[in-house]
């Protein structure tokens, strides 16, 4: 029979337990999805040596995932436009909540987490007008929708938090629908812009770029210090043309547009893939798959170089430089411009390398 003395004696000793953390999924640095090569979709745990922590399936080809700041507890979101998001117990592989987008929405790809963890962003398309909202979920509720805030513009491919909770939103600019699959419905028109959000959906800033190159979509984002917000472009216009690949803004500030060399601009092809950001080193790099390159960049507007890999797109901030992927299976660490290559599966890796 439990006394009371022993039933509070347990919830004592319950409570001096340690809370679960990232190191009970094997501490991974990184989380990525890639196809198998027997075809099937999974999310990677990854080591900062590109060493599988873990392999948790995934129904489709999967895009991007984030992490809980605290809890070993990941968001793996289904690839534009899809309507999936798999809250994953990181430690187990169980499978915590299947989000579904409600009706009318389809997920971009991206989320964030705020609220020191207990909310969880989700940057969606309003179909029928292809006006982008920011889903709000619950995760103290089991992940129940708790309500949506406009993001002032269309197509919000990415978003990310600031320590203050503001989030940072990158409204590409291009509207879609699922009738139509990928199809981009508006390029003629479209006007890309970074906006600046409270929680309750006040717009505090938004900027957008020189008119001239309103066909350059405005798809991802990275932090760095003191507010400083990074974000790269993928062209939309004339193939012929060799447009900035890479911003950089501070609030109240305006946007710095970033450039290579005229031939390494070239060769980027009009599209940056994804995007880091190194604190230590003050870099920012971006990635082409389809130009087979990584352009690397000082906080203060410098190009610092180019590091040449078929296929590369997916790309994280490491203990020192950067660690990427490719759509080969590989892995290889960047480091002050040398490449080392850590690893190679037998898998085709998706776009976003996400730290944890």
């Amino acid at each position: 029979m439990t006394t009371r003395r022993g039933f509070l004696a347990t919830l004592v000793a319950a409570s001096s337990w340690p809370a679960i953390s990232w190191a009970d999924a094997g501490n991974p640095a990184f989380l990525a999805a890639a196809k198998d090569a027997d075809g099937s979709y999974a999310l990677f745990g990854l080591s900062m040596t590109g060493e599988d922590r873990f392999r948790i399936p995934l129904p489709d080809r999967g895009h991007a995932a984030t992490a809980h700041p605290t809890a070993p507890e990941a968001v793996a979101f289904a690839r534009r436009p899809g309507t999936f998001a798999l809250v994953i117990d990181c430690v187990s592989g169980r499978l915590v909540q299947k989000l579904d987008a409600p009706t009318g929405r389809h997920f971009y790809g991206h989320g964030a987490f705020i609220g020191d963890g207990d909310i969880l962003c989700t940057a969606e398309n309003e179909i029928e007008t292809g006006q982008g909202r920011i889903g709000l979920w619950s995760r103290s509720r089991g992940y129940a929708r708790i309500g949506e805030i406009a993001t002032g513009g269309i197509g919000p491919h990415d978003v990310k938090a600031l320590p203050d909770d503001t989030l940072v939103v990158a409204n590409g600019g291009i509207r879609t629908h699922p009738d139509s699959g990928r199809k981009k419905l508006n390029i003629d028109t479209m006007r890309p812009n970074l906006t600046y959000l409270g929680s309750d959906g006040t717009i505090h800033e938004q900027v957008e770029s020189d008119p001239a190159l309103h066909q350059n979509s405005l798809r991802h984002l990275a932090l760095g210090p003191d507010g400083l917000v990074a974000f790269a472009f993928q062209w939309e216009g004339d193939p012929g043309e060799s447009p900035p690949l890479l911003g950089l803004h501070r609030r109240g500030e305006a946007i710095q547009l970033l450039t290579a060399d005229l031939s390494e601009q070239i060769a980027m092809k009009g599209y940056a893939g994804s995007i880091a950001a190194d604190h230590e080193r003050a870099c920012v790099a971006i990635t082409s798959p389809r130009g087979g390159r990584v352009h690397m960049f000082g906080f203060d507007g410098a190009f610092q170089g180019v590091v040449r890999r078929a296929d590369v797109c997916g790309i994280g901030a490491a203990d020192h430089g950067f660690v990427a992927t490719d759509g080969l299976g590989g892995i290889l660490s960047l480091v002050d411009g040398e490449v080392r290559p850590l690893a190679a599966q037998p898998r085709a890796w998706d776009n976003h390398l996400i730290a944890i």
